[in-house]
Protein backbone atom coordinates (compact mmCIF):
# COMPACT_ATOMS: atom_id res chain seq x y z
CA UNK A 1 0.00 0.00 0.00
CA UNK A 2 2.89 2.37 0.78
CA UNK A 3 4.32 1.76 -2.69
CA UNK A 4 1.05 2.76 -4.38
CA UNK A 5 0.84 5.94 -2.27
CA UNK A 6 4.47 6.74 -3.10
CA UNK A 7 3.86 6.16 -6.83
CA UNK A 8 0.77 8.40 -6.70
CA UNK A 9 2.70 11.15 -4.92
CA UNK A 10 5.53 10.98 -7.47
CA UNK A 11 3.01 11.00 -10.34
CA UNK A 12 1.14 14.00 -8.89
CA UNK A 13 4.47 15.79 -8.31
CA UNK A 14 5.50 15.20 -11.91
CA UNK A 15 2.17 16.48 -13.22
CA UNK A 16 2.40 19.55 -11.00
CA UNK A 17 5.93 20.22 -12.23
CA UNK A 18 4.78 20.07 -15.86
CA UNK A 19 1.81 22.31 -15.06
CA UNK A 20 3.89 25.07 -13.47
CA UNK A 21 7.36 24.77 -15.07
CA UNK A 22 7.27 22.38 -18.02
CA UNK A 23 6.48 22.75 -21.69
CA UNK A 24 3.10 24.46 -22.08
CA UNK A 25 3.07 25.65 -18.48
CA UNK A 26 0.65 28.24 -17.13
CA UNK A 27 3.35 30.93 -17.21
CA UNK A 28 4.25 30.11 -20.81
CA UNK A 29 0.61 30.18 -21.88
CA UNK A 30 0.17 33.56 -20.18
CA UNK A 31 3.22 34.91 -22.03
CA UNK A 32 1.90 33.60 -25.35
CA UNK A 33 -1.53 35.12 -24.69
CA UNK A 34 0.06 38.52 -24.03
CA UNK A 35 2.06 38.29 -27.25
CA UNK A 36 -1.06 37.23 -29.14
CA UNK A 37 -3.00 40.21 -27.81
CA UNK A 38 -0.20 42.57 -28.86
CA UNK A 39 -0.09 41.02 -32.32
CA UNK A 40 -3.86 41.36 -32.69
CA UNK A 41 -3.59 45.07 -31.94
CA UNK A 42 -0.80 45.46 -34.50
CA UNK A 43 -2.80 43.54 -37.10
CA UNK A 44 -5.80 45.81 -36.57
CA UNK A 45 -3.58 48.88 -36.97
CA UNK A 46 -2.14 47.46 -40.19
CA UNK A 47 -5.62 46.63 -41.50
CA UNK A 48 -6.76 50.21 -40.83
CA UNK A 49 -3.67 51.58 -42.57
CA UNK A 50 -4.19 49.27 -45.56
CA UNK A 51 -7.82 50.36 -45.86
CA UNK A 52 -6.76 54.01 -45.88
CA UNK A 53 -4.09 53.34 -48.51
CA UNK A 54 -6.55 51.37 -50.63
CA UNK A 55 -9.05 54.23 -50.48
CA UNK A 56 -6.32 56.67 -51.50
CA UNK A 57 -5.32 54.46 -54.43
CA UNK A 58 -8.94 54.29 -55.59
CA UNK A 59 -9.23 58.05 -55.27
CA UNK A 60 -6.06 58.56 -57.31
CA UNK A 61 -7.32 56.19 -60.02
CA UNK A 62 -10.69 57.93 -60.30
CA UNK A 63 -9.84 61.48 -61.13
CA UNK A 64 -7.53 64.39 -61.41
CA UNK A 65 -8.76 66.13 -58.28
CA UNK A 66 -6.73 63.92 -55.97
CA UNK A 67 -3.63 64.31 -58.13
CA UNK A 68 -4.05 68.09 -58.13
CA UNK A 69 -4.54 68.13 -54.37
CA UNK A 70 -1.38 66.17 -53.77
CA UNK A 71 0.58 68.36 -56.18
CA UNK A 72 -0.62 71.46 -54.33
CA UNK A 73 0.04 70.13 -50.82
CA UNK A 74 3.26 68.23 -51.31
CA UNK A 75 4.94 70.03 -54.20
CA UNK A 76 3.54 73.55 -53.82
CA UNK A 77 2.30 73.64 -57.40
CA UNK A 78 -0.38 76.05 -58.63
CA UNK A 79 -2.48 76.19 -61.79
CA UNK A 80 -1.93 78.82 -64.40
CA UNK A 81 -4.11 81.83 -63.73
CA UNK A 82 -4.17 81.22 -59.96
CA UNK A 83 -2.65 83.53 -57.40
CA UNK A 84 -0.57 82.01 -54.62
CA UNK A 85 -1.08 83.61 -51.22
CA UNK A 86 0.96 82.45 -48.23
CA UNK A 87 -0.30 83.25 -44.75
CA UNK A 88 2.35 83.39 -42.06
CA UNK A 89 1.11 83.19 -38.48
Amino acid sequence: MKIIVLILIVLIGQLQYRLWFGDGSINEISTYQTRLDELKVRVEEKKHRNEMLYAEVLDLRKGQEAVEERARDELGMIKSGETFIQVIE
